[in-house]
């Protein structure tokens, strides 16, 4: 391990045993590395990783904090490191995908509030009349199910499914450019969760969500041995 690399170890164990808390500002960059043991440039470095990660902010001409340490920051790295996944490891994203959001989806219907339906149920009917524009479409698809997961009150899990949703969403757009009819059934798929939602049905939505997510998984795996890229 290097001196950065103990560096970031310290300073996250600081975090960890609630030395450093969430908002609270980190001592001086002399004194800390000072007590690290590190020379300040060593200190200047391993303060840059950890800005990189979210775990810590430089405000100019105050000093370095800690952040809110919120899944939805913490996490945030993760849509980007999917977006270079491709071929084979895609196919991958989508059965991670499908192995959390039915459960996610039983458990919203446990949890969601009358006004979190509404949302839902908005857009849904925004999916209806975008049917005939794919980009459209698949826009409302995504804030369907963004929706849906944030209806858990679970925002490591919303965060979670967040990151891995963006290639499956462009998955889903090259699904529809070459498939005619897959608006019709993404809609009937929609419609399914929806209603289970409404009834307050956590078997029910958790079985709608694993078919529609299915679907998506089983086109993309014969569209990736058709291209020979799986």
């Amino acid at each position: 391990m290097s001196l950065t690399d103990k560096a970031i170890a310290r300073i996250r164990e600081m975090i960890a045993t609630g030395e450093l808390m969430p908002g609270s500002k980190l001592p001086p960059e002399q004194q800390l590395a000072m007590e690290l043991g590190l020379s300040r440039n060593l200190m200047r470095e391993a303060v840059r990783v950890l800005v990189v990660a979210r775990v810590l902010e430089i405000r100019r001409g105050d000093g370095t904090y800690v952040t809110s340490l919120e899944p939805g920051l913490l996490l945030e790295g993760l849509a980007s490191a999917v977006e270079l996944l491709h071929g084979h490891t895609l196919l991958e994203l989508t059965e991670v995908r499908r192995l959390f959001e039915p459960v996610a989806t039983g458990l919203a219907a446990t949890r969601i509030s009358p006004a979190e339906l509404a949302e839902v149920a908005l857009h849904l009917e925004a999916m209806r009349e975008a049917r005939d524009d794919i980009e459209a479409l698949n826009e409302h698809d995504a804030a369907f199910h963004r929706a849906v997961i944030a209806a858990t009150g679970n925002a490591t899990l919303a965060s979670l499914l967040e990151g891995i949703s963006g290639r499956t969403l462009r998955a889903r757009v090259w699904r529809g450019l070459v498939d005619e009819n897959a608006a019709g059934r993404t809609l009937a798929e929609h419609e399914a969760i929806y209603a289970a939602l409404a009834a307050a049905n956590a078997p029910l939505a958790k079985a709608a969500a694993l078919i529609h997510i299915t679907t998506t998984e089983e086109w993309l795996r014969d569209h990736l041995a058709q291209d020979g890229s799986g």
